[in-house]
């Protein structure tokens, strides 16, 4: 039943014929990567220096600059009906001082069931008739960082693409780009910006009229155009942040910012222009091998089912990590950002970095 409820919901969220322009058209790609940015809230625009960098703020690869970093991570959502994976490799380039990067994202729900041609036009039900298949959606990423003069700032680049596909039913192929900077300060605080899909991405969908076909009440109904496209409008990240030594062997970072969706959302500050949430996190670091990390984010104004009462929900995230010489393992753990929710995820990953290994 969850995975018949997941394959309407997908197809009243595609097929639609609402405006081309959606709130959150590829929001996949909005999740972010890296158990150690998961579990501060996301708040790792501003601090997020290694692989992981291109799904937070590009300009953080620049801090590779010794060797190759390869990284990959796993989740599932709701109980395992959702996979999410993430796997990428970096690389500075030595005749420019720049970094490039590479990253491929998969998000998908697999054996949902087909039960379009299980009525046929007499009304007879066939149950053999019944199939199953698979919503993935993909993206590669092609980033690049460098610093355009001052030692201070950098600039990185996300050219991504991605590839939607719902079965035999529809499938999407879309491209944009993003955009990050920081800038670390004289006083140690750093200052991190991330335009998403900077100059809008688009989707152009094309659909199977003949697939997505079904007999209702002995009728052939089919809700689908032809052909559509979808826009993904801009958004943008800002994050501030600073490393503070406790002592010898303590350090703690906290990163504070604001995630700006250019449109009318459920977020605390909204407006026909804008929605803004803000969203903080903190990660304490034990010599430079155990990392404890907390955040919060996605504040939303919801309104109770049974009270009809209108209430503040956020996510909570919290996660640990461990380093031993180049090897990273990462764990974070999420609600899933709604108020009194007990869907939980978790997620693991590792990140290889071959400059530490080779020092």
């Amino acid at each position: 039943m969850k995975k018949i409820f997941f394959g309407l919901f997908i197809f009243s969220g595609i097929f639609s014929d609402a405006q081309i322009i959606r709130k959150y058209s590829n929001e996949f790609l909005n999740i972010g990567a890296g158990a150690r940015g998961l579990a501060m809230g996301g708040a790792v625009i501003s601090n997020q220096n290694d692989v992981y960098s291109p799904m937070w703020n590009p300009a953080g690869l620049i801090d590779i600059d010794r060797d190759w970093q390869g990284a990959a991570m796993h989740a599932e959502y709701f109980e395992s009906i959702a996979k999410y994976d993430y796997i990428a490799f970096a690389k500075p380039l030595d005749n420019n001082g720049g970094v490039f990067a590479i990253s491929v994202v998969r998000l998908g729900v697999d054996n949902i069931l087909n039960t379009t041609q299980m009525i046929d036009s007499e009304g007879n039900i066939d149950y053999d008739k019944i199939s199953s298949f698979s919503q993935s959606d993909y993206a590669a990423l092609l980033s690049y960082a460098f610093r355009p003069g001052s030692h201070r700032l950098s600039v990185g680049v996300n050219a991504k693409m991605v590839y939607r596909n719902v079965g035999k039913f529809a499938s999407g192929y879309g491209f944009g780009f993003d955009l990050g900077v920081l800038y670390n300060a004289d006083n140690g605080v750093n200052y991190g910006a991330m335009l998403r899909d900077a100059t809008t991405t688009v989707n152009f969908w094309t659909v199977n009229q003949k697939e997505l076909s079904a007999v209702v009440n002995g009728e052939e109904f089919n809700p689908a155009p032809k052909d559509k496209m979808e826009i993904t409008m801009p958004k943008l990240n800002l994050g501030i942040s600073k490393n503070f030594e406790i002592n010898r062997d303590l350090e703690l970072q906290p990163e504070a910012g604001l995630n700006i969706d250019f449109t009318k959302t459920a977020a605390v500050i909204s407006t026909d222009f804008a929605s803004i949430t803000p969203y903080a996190g903190a990660e304490l670091k034990f010599q430079d091998m155990i990392f404890v990390r907390v955040g919060v984010n996605r504040f939303q104004n919801i309104t109770d089912i049974e009270s009809l009462k209108r209430k503040v929900s956020f996510q909570p995230s919290a996660g640990i990590g461990i380093k031993y010489q180049g090897l990273t393992l990462d764990y974070a753990i999420t609600n899933s950002g709604i108020g009194g929710s007990n869907f939980y995820s978790n997620f693991f990953s590792l990140k290889l970095d071959m400059g530490d290994f080779r020092n």
